[in-house]
């Protein structure tokens, strides 16, 4: 039996076929188009999902997808994903089957990120983790006994949405200073920004000659690996902030492999070493056992891979 694995964004709806041991067969990839309405999204994610499905060569059980926002306990429905206009309160698995005569489930796409990497990626080998996603914004998945942890109402693992600092930075969460102030990628770039706009003469300045809206975690990555000093600090501090992020996870859930995965975390190793050398040292000694920090390798084909399995081991 295969899946078909959905991945919903405001910019790209992501398609694929999932076999459960071999993984994406073939994946598709086409414009949201948010902007049309609901009805109009609603029917492209059909057609990429019946496309998908007219290419299988075993019988399709069922969609699994993931989507931004709040989701039901029972999986069916979603409320309030950012970047879609209209979606207020949808019933999204009543209007797949609708169209597509599928069954479906839908799950937050981090959480789904998380069920990925527990099949196919670096979490395979753990019953427990805690994923967490350093994209546009800071997300978050906790594997619990190898399944996805949901808390009581399908809402749990808000880890963007911590504080590290209640005297601290604002951002899109309703939270002072939480995580994805400090460690979302716009919010990273805008605060390496400001202090790259402080020394004109380096060669980050000069290079988006001092206009840093396209300035990404990469770039400050690829600086400090020709020995920029002010990319190695902007990125030890990012990298210190998520340690101390990651002490308080731990420290509530005494889960002690974290999977990172997203954008940011392309940065690689100069965030991961500071965030382990900071976790390492603030964490209550019984908890430095078995503790390690793991980046996720398989990048956004994850959340697909999650998507799948969903529908595969649900339906």
């Amino acid at each position: 039996m295969l899946a078909i694995g959905i991945d919903l964004g405001g910019t790209n709806i992501k398609s694929a076929l999932i076999h459960p041991e071999k993984g994406i067969l073939e994946q598709h990839s086409i414009s949201t188009e948010a902007d049309a309405g609901l009805e109009a999204t609603l029917d492209r994610i059909a057609s990429t999902i019946n496309k998908v499905k007219e290419s299988a060569e075993l019988p399709v059980m069922g969609v699994g997808m993931g989507a931004p926002g709040m989701i039901s306990l029972d999986r069916k429905s979603v409320h309030n994903p950012p970047n879609l206009p209209g979606w207020e309160h949808v019933m999204l698995a009543d209007e797949i089957k609708k169209r597509t005569g599928l069954d479906a489930l839908i799950e937050n796409d981090a959480n789904l990120m998380a069920l990925g990497s527990a099949r196919f990626g670096s979490g395979r080998p753990y019953e427990h983790f805690i994923m967490i996603t350093l994209g546009t914004g800071v997300g978050g998945g906790i594997i619990f006994n190898n399944r996805i942890f949901r808390g009581a109402t399908g809402a749990a693992a808000e880890l963007g949405h911590v504080t590290i600092d209640y005297n601290g930075a604002r951002c899109n969460s309703t939270v002072t200073g939480a995580v994805e102030g400090y460690l979302g990628q716009r919010f990273l770039s805008q605060r390496a920004g400001e202090l790259i706009a402080k020394e004109p003469k380096n060669e980050l300045f000069i290079r988006f000659n001092g206009d840093f809206e396209k300035l990404e975690p990469r770039d400050l990555s690829d600086a400090a690996n020709r020995g920029n000093k002010l990319a190695i600090s902007i990125l030890e501090d990012a990298g210190n902030k998520l340690g101390f992020a990651i002490v308080n996870y731990v420290h509530t859930l005494d889960i002690r492999k974290i999977v990172v995965s997203g954008g940011v975390s392309k940065a690689g190793e100069w965030i991961l070493k500071p965030a382990l050398k900071t976790a390492m040292e603030q964490l209550m000694p019984p908890f430095r056992t078995d503790f390690e920090i793991i980046p996720e390798l398989l990048g956004n084909e994850a959340a697909l891979l999650g998507a799948g399995t969903l529908a595969l081991e649900n339906i």
